[in-house]
């Protein structure tokens, strides 16, 4: 123990009407071990390399690396190293319903959804440049959360969600049957997205009004694009923008961002699981989950 302010043990030790013999023992308790401080290194170096994690995802790179912990000491150790993230919620709706087209009825949260292209959702957000705002629609696979298409333009036309489905249907050529659901905004209850939709054989789905809820795998996947790709860092240019959304959805959101949904896998982990050869079924569109009832026989008046 190295003296502190020209003060060594022994003189600090009777300022503090502490024994030597106690100070030491106290100094040898609560010292880091080898093997705690390089747990703590490993913590904080995917703390700052995955900033906007929680203590559950870290707990699972941790164990990823080889260390037996339990979520209750990383979080403990996240806490004292003051690297618990710390999230912001806000809500901002760019929703336009006020329009004359046909609005559909809201069929995924009924869907019992077992694989890939059976539920698609998709949305449009706004995203703030130096001197403009610009636009970002995208298209996400229900089963797998992944981002199957999404485009940017400086407007809101229905050309901008179109084309967001349109790389969604070249990355991913889905069978009819699928059900496509967003919001009742008018781009999507356009008639050129909906004779789009129609064509390939999908059928609509769309949230009721003042419910975003309804739609939150999208604005779960977009506060996540903002809070951990957008919001790090200031862009000038719709072009820039574009480098870096694209970079930001195939290489870190799609493949290697943990989904507690998934069970702590990223979304092309999720799809590319193991399986038992023979047990994979042929496709088939998502199933309908709906309420059931037992009809009870009451016996008529003098039956037993």
């Amino acid at each position: 123990m190295q003296s502190q302010g020209g003060l060594n043990t022994l003189r600090m030790c009777e300022l503090a009407t502490v024994s030597r013999a106690s100070f030491y023992r106290h100094w040898e308790e609560k010292a880091p071990t080898e093997a705690e401080m390089a747990l703590r290194d490993v913590i904080q170096r995917l703390a700052v390399g995955h900033r906007f994690y929680g203590y559950r995802r870290i707990t699972v790179l941790v164990q990823r690396e080889g260390y037996e912990v339990s979520t209750k000491k990383v979080r403990r150790l996240m806490k004292e190293d003051n690297l618990l993230a710390m999230r912001r919620r806000k809500f901002v709706t760019t929703t336009d319903s006020d329009h004359d087209f046909v609005v559909y009825p809201n069929l995924a949260e009924q869907l019992i959804v077992t694989d890939v292209n059976q539920l698609w959702v998709a949305d449009i957000t706004y995203v703030r440049l130096l001197r403009e705002f610009v636009y970002l629609a995208v298209v996400l696979d229900a089963f797998s959360r992944r981002a199957v298409g999404w485009a940017l333009s400086r407007g809101l036309q229905t050309s901008l969600p179109l084309a967001a489905l349109e790389s969604a249907i070249l990355s991913r050529q889905p069978r009819p049957g699928l059900v496509h659901h967003s919001d009742r905004g008018s781009q999507y209850a356009s008639n050129d997205y909906v004779k789009r939709l129609e064509s390939m054989g999908a059928v609509l789905s769309m949230s009721r009004p003042g419910r975003p809820w309804e739609n939150g795998q999208c604005e779960s996947f977009l506060k996540t694009l903002k809070q951990e790709e957008i919001d790090a860092r200031p862009y000038h240019t719709m072009e820039e923008l574009e480098q870096h959304v694209t970079e930001f959805i195939e290489q870190v959101y799609n493949r290697v961002r943990l989904h507690s949904a998934l069970g702590y896998l990223s979304p092309a982990e999720f799809e590319s699981r193991p399986v038992q050869p023979g047990t994979v079924p042929a496709w088939l569109p998502a199933a309908l989950s709906l309420r059931r009832h037992e009809e009870i026989s009451q016996p008529r008046e003098g039956q037993p």
